[in-house]
């Protein structure tokens, strides 16, 4: 494989990643409202990465603001 066809292989598989990421934050965000346990201010988040076949097992960790009442 070509490092071209690497990287948009690599691009493909992180938008695929990031676009059902949100959707899945935002569905659980609007879940959490509608029963009426939306947390104020932020909550932490973490994500793992692993790829067994070559050992990597990356976490990532943040803090996303949650919506205000509208």
């Amino acid at each position: 494989m070509s490092d071209e066809a690497f990287n948009m292989s690599l691009r493909k598989f992180l938008k695929t990643v990031g676009v059902t990421s949100q959707k899945e934050i935002e569905e659980a965000v609007r879940a959490a409202r509608d029963a009426g346990e939306l947390p104020s201010g932020h909550v932490t988040a973490r994500m793992v990465l692993k790829i067994e076949s070559i050992g990597l097992d990356h976490e990532v960790a943040g803090e996303i603001e949650m919506p205000g009442d509208t």
